[in-house]
């Protein structure tokens, strides 16, 4: 049966497009690897032209031969998609990647684009080290908002007022300059008590006194009418819906707007952080770079990949925070916990086991590493006790803020051989990560960080976050970290970071999910097509949290006291 003269044009215009020309016989070689995918026709019509086109090609003119080598690649690609295969298995799906083989990527401000770094990283860094830090912090989320339409500059001359425009002035620009001006840098303490805004140009000091955070216009729209800022006021409404409120500490990025004063000190009126970017938006413009793992697949592998993740609808991880080993209570909770998913029909793909892993903290203090150690010796016995969790399940450990380790500072390496090899000798497939950790599960981008951040970034916040739209600080948290680009955006001084490590905490481009192990209540949030979940502390509270994969779906749940 002939295919529908719709789907013969279609297919010339998208090749002519691409400056291609179909003989008769490559076109009905089309046709016939398009009729096998009838609910995805233009998905996969856009994967051939983009794998022909990567081709080395002797003419423009296609014929069938032509064709039938790239339909042939992407059929086997797709084959490779049955659930029989013995590469379906989450086993071999599933990646952990370290902290510390994450690569480094600093932005060329003069080429635009992004370079990889090469060479060893040192620990111990210098003093232009710790500057590096906050440049590439900095200038990435700079490149971010330049792309932003309200933040950049108009390409043709508009009617635009002054009030209207937000194009961002640098600090050393406003000097001379009088009236109200968006400036867009980082809070600063430079001298006790009075605080900074900088940027790559110069510092200026700023009064917060009189500021409102974007949130609030929405509360009182007359305020706008007050501050004479916008005059047109669905500008700002769609600016709104692009940068929302969280905790402004010191370190962060900030946008705001207001007037050089003069005395000097920049009158702060509206501040917010700067835009998010979604995620396909800063993908397509990376020319192939992997921030995630430095791995970069082919068109063919990620089509693969994409279409076993599709199918593994019954993947599912199990998170647990705060496993405290020297606390029998916890232990028996987790024996209960391992029973039930041992009797279930699939039992799931990954344990996560997040710390602390003791009540107490493992600092100077701490003398019985002997007995922790015994401690993971029984866990090992107590998860080998479950036959079908031990040959099915794999298991992700994850140190916390206060278990055994080098230092505190971020991001901290894997839990100390001595403390784990008798769970090994149990256990021969466990995976001890480095905090934070990501995952690569397919496709599907994870990042794992423990910290008890929320508490924290309270105790730092400078201006009380804004409850027009919510007065839950779980959200205000991830507004946070996902505009900023970062997982732990609080001070050095508050948090020590290891400065030619500070990249293996962007959050750039935006992951697919973000796991938040805190000692605060447990929550699931879904913020900007970004799955965001607390599971909860384990030993306080019984709560732990079960993530599936495929439809970014998590599950909250609680043993009963």
């Amino acid at each position: 049966m002939a295919a529908p003269s719709r789907s013969r044009k279609k297919v010339q215009r998208k090749f002519k497009l691409r400056g291609f020309t179909l003989k008769v016989d490559a076109l009905e070689e089309i046709l016939a690897y398009l009729a096998r995918f009838p609910d995805a026709e233009d998905e996969y019509l856009d994967l051939l032209i983009d794998d022909i086109d990567k081709q080395s090609l002797k003419s423009s003119i296609l014929d069938r031969d032509a064709i039938r080598r790239v339909v042939s690649l992407l059929l086997n690609a797709d084959a490779a998609v049955d659930p029989s295969a013995a590469s379906t298995s989450s086993r071999f799906a599933l990646r952990v990647i370290d902290a510390f083989v994450i690569p480094r990527f600093r932005y060329d401000p003069i080429k635009n684009v992004f370079y990889e770094h090469t060479g060893k990283l040192p620990i111990h860094g210098d003093a232009g080290d710790k500057a590096a830090l906050y440049r590439d912090r900095y200038q990435l989320l700079l490149q971010r908002i330049a792309r932003d339409k309200f933040f950049s500059k108009p390409v043709f001359d508009t009617k635009m007022t002054e009030s209207e425009s937000c194009e961002i002035t640098p600090i050393q620009s406003l000097i001379g300059c009088t009236g109200r001006r968006w400036i867009m840098g980082v809070i600063s303490q430079l001298e006790e008590g009075q605080f900074y805004l900088e940027d790559l140009s110069a510092a200026v000091p700023i009064d917060l006194s009189n500021s409102i955070s974007f949130h609030n216009f929405l509360v009182d729209p007359s305020v706008i009418g007050n501050l004479k800022i916008f005059r047109n006021q669905q500008l700002f409404l769609n600016l709104y819906h692009k940068i929302t409120s969280g905790f402004f500490v010191e370190n962060t990025v900030v946008v705001v707007e207001g007037e050089l004063l003069s005395n000097g000190i920049f009158q702060v009126n509206t501040c917010g952080f700067p835009p998010l970017e979604d995620r396909e938006t800063s993908l397509s413009l990376l020319m192939g770079l992997d921030f995630f793992s430095g791995e970069v697949l082919s068109t063919e592998e990620n089509f693969r990949l994409l279409g076993l993740e599709k199918k593994a609808v019954n993947d599912m991880f199990v998170v647990l925070s705060d496993v405290w080993l020297d606390n029998e209570e916890t232990m028996e909770k987790l024996a209960v916990v391992f029973d039930g998913y041992e009797s279930v029909e699939v039992v799931p793909s990954l344990f996560i086991l997040m710390g602390n892993f003791c009540s107490r903290p493992c600092n100077l203090a701490f003398y019985s590493y002997s007995s922790l150690r015994m401690q993971f010796a029984k866990l090992g016995e107590m998860i080998a006790s479950h036959p079908r969790l031990r040959e099915q399940s794999r298991f992700l450990f994850i140190p916390g803020p206060d278990d055994a380790g080098p230092s505190k500072v971020l991001p901290r390496c894997a839990l100390p051989k001595y403390l784990t090899e008798e769970l090994q000798k149990h256990i021969p497939g466990a995976i001890f990560g480095s905090n934070p950790c990501r995952i690569k599960f397919y496709t599907q981008e994870i990042v794992i960080f423990r910290q008890d951040l929320l508490y924290r970034m309270r105790r730092s916040c400078l201006i009380p976050p804004s409850t027009a739209e919510t007065s839950d600080y779980f959200q205000h948290l991830v507004a946070t970290i996902t505009h900023q680009s970062h997982l732990c955006p609080l001070p050095l001084t508050v948090q020590p970071i290891i400065w030619n490590y500070d990249h293996c905490l962007r959050l750039y481009p935006t992951p697919h999910t973000i796991v938040l192990g805190d000692r605060s209540e447990q929550k699931a949030f879904k913020y900007t097509g970004i799955t965001c979940f607390n599971p909860g502390s384990f030993s306080n509270d019984n709560t732990f949290a079960a993530y599936r994969p495929c439809t970014q779906e998590v599950e909250l749940s609680a043993l009963d006291s």
